[in-house]
This record gives C-alpha cells, sequence and structure tokens, in this order.
C-alpha cells in the first residue's frame, strides 16, 4: 500500500471534506443544516472558532479527512470522520481518529468527545480501540446520534 501522508486544513482541500463527508452522511442519514453549514463553509465553521481538519492523501488522492470543532479551552469535539469508499478496509479511519487525536493534544485538549450512532459499527470499534469510553447523550444534541463517547487525552 501507498504511504499514507496526513495533510492540515487548506482551502484547496475543502471540497475533499464536503464531498468525503456528504457521500457516508447521505448513505446513512440526511443532511442537516449544521452539516450543510460545515460543508460550504469549514473555514467560518470549524477553522475560525479554534477548530481544525486533518486530510489523509494516499498516493495523490484524498482519502480521507476528520475534524475537530472547539467546544471549550480543554475540550474538542471530533467530527466528520470520513474515508472515501475506494479506500475503505485499509486502516484509514484509525490511522485519522489517532491524528486528529494528537492535533486535539498539540492544540491544548484535555478531552476529546464525539457524536455517533449505533449503526456505525466499523467506527464503533476504532473509538473503543483509541480508549474512548461512552458518556451521557444529552437530549436533543444531534437528530441522528444516539451515541456520546468521550476519552481523557
Amino acid at each position: 500500500m501507498d504511504q499514507i501522508e496526513i495533510l492540515p486544513h487548506s482551502p484547496e482541500l475543502s471540497p475533499f471534506f464536503k464531498s468525503i463527508n456528504q457521500a457516508w452522511v447521505e448513505d446513512y442519514f440526511s443532511i442537516e443544516p449544521f452539516d450543510q453549514a460545515q460543508f460550504d463553509r469549514p473555514e467560518e465553521t470549524i477553522i475560525q472558532p479554534g477548530g481544525t481538519i486533518i486530510f489523509a492523501k494516499l498516493g495523490e488522492e484524498i482519502v480521507g479527512t476528520v475534524g475537530l470543532h472547539k467546544v471549550s479551552e480543554q475540550e474538542y469535539e471530533l467530527i466528520k470522520m470520513g474515508v472515501a469508499k475506494n479506500a475503505q478496509g485499509k486502516g484509514l479511519g484509525m490511522i485519522l481518529a489517532q491524528a486528529i487525536l494528537e492535533k486535539a493534544k498539540e492544540m491544548g485538549g484535555k478531552k476529546v468527545v464525539l457524536y455517533t450512532h449505533s449503526k456505525l459499527g466499523p467506527a464503533l470499534r476504532i473509538y473503543q480501540k483509541l480508549g474512548f469510553k461512552p458518556a451521557e447523550l444529552e437530549e436533543g444534541k444531534y437528530c441522528r446520534c444516539d451515541i456520546k463517547m468521550e476519552v481523557e487525552i
């Protein structure tokens, strides 16, 4: 397998953030207004408020992405982790998740939370392997999420 390269966000990569994530969200759920805002304006909705987005490049192709949304000075939310269909099953989800947790530490984070759904088995296995534990799910945070997890970093 080609070497996987993790790239920081740049405006030129934003279309991949949208295309990769929109594909899986539409496969399993429906696009909500907050999704559309993040897809259309990632710099404004994620980066400027103190978050970040990273990308996985395999060969010459961008095949994965994940973001961090800043919750507070020491807490981040892992958001929009997706891998292109043609690159799934190669361990990219784990690589992206590990890289974004390292990024959260670099940014001063002490805890990372995430919201997900029980039907996303491969993602749940990644989160569990990385030490995420179940947390109390707030009512009405996200329509499609039935699980909240968190990890101290």
